[in-house]
């Protein structure tokens, strides 16, 4: 349902993107790279595939957490977009002079949750100070990022910090790669709980959600995009593709907040 909607909105607005349609000839074997935070996997590469219809630009994307993204692009990898998970690993390669100048916007905004398996007993709960945690995880663990460096996971420490749960459920824990890695371990129900974004959870049908995060409990999730300094001209035309409102569509059909005026 979910596809079908996200499909039929990119149809709706075709007619914007007729700026961006470039003649087969000149757009032959052009190809960029997204190197992109793994929470957007679906939104992105429905977005691609519009960009590549609409331009004749193959974009290619490459998903994993923001932190291992950012040490690729440090190491030469050769990525034309970077799209964080948060702000501190587009500082991080901005410190670096790796981001090109001008080109850094904050495109996107979403929601932290606690989730659990399809089929837990687990029902609604509300999330506060004193939120006991570990008393509600039981014997199983909890699944979320790499709290040391992916975004999901730093977040999910701030707010359980701030909560005053961090300390009680810190062994808890199982610490994945990425965010997505988290949700399949709650999926499969190798972990009773999970932190995870709010758009994670909704493309999962394996997993519900059962708890939202206070907003004031962590540092907002926000999600800059930028070209790299080494980035393809191509590359600019699909970060300007990126403030369409047909991408905001895309983005707000998965449960992305969009965080800037969309162009037409």
């Amino acid at each position: 349902m979910l596809k079908r909607t996200v499909l039929a909105g990119l149809l709706a607005l075709l007619p914007l993107l007729a700026v961006f349609i470039t003649s087969p000839s000149r757009a032959q074997d052009k190809i960029i790279t997204i190197f992109a935070a793994a929470s957007m996997k679906n939104a992105v590469d429905d977005i691609n595939s519009a960009f590549t219809k609409a331009t004749g630009i193959k974009a290619v994307a490459s998903y994993a957490a923001s932190s291992a993204l950012a040490k690729q692009i440090e190491q030469s990898a050769p990525a034309d977009v970077f799209a964080s998970a948060d702000l501190d690993w587009m500082d991080y390669l901005d410190k670096k002079k790796l981001i090109k100048d001008g080109t850094r916007v904050n495109l996107l905004g979403n929601r932290l949750v606690l989730i659990a398996p399809k089929d837990s007993k687990i029902g609604e709960v509300k999330i506060g100070q004193g939120f006991d945690l570990a008393k509600l995880a039981g014997d199983g663990r909890i699944a979320t990022g790499d709290v040391r460096a992916v975004p999901a996971g730093k977040y999910a420490k701030a707010a359980l910090e701030k909560l005053g749960a961090w300390s009680g459920t810190e062994t808890k824990f199982a610490m994945a790669e990425n965010v997505r890695a988290a949700l399949v371990l709650v999926g499969r129900g190798e972990a009773s709980l999970g932190i995870v974004y709010e758009t994670d959870a909704r493309i999962e049908k394996s997993v519900k959600i059962v708890g939202h995060f206070p907003e004031d409990s962590h540092p907002p999730i926000t999600y800059p995009v930028a070209l790299t300094v080494n980035a393809k001209p191509e590359a600019a035309r699909y970060l300007a593709f990126l403030r369409l409102a047909a991408a905001k569509a895309v983005f707000e059909a998965y449960g992305f907040t969009f965080l800037v005026r969309p162009t037409s």
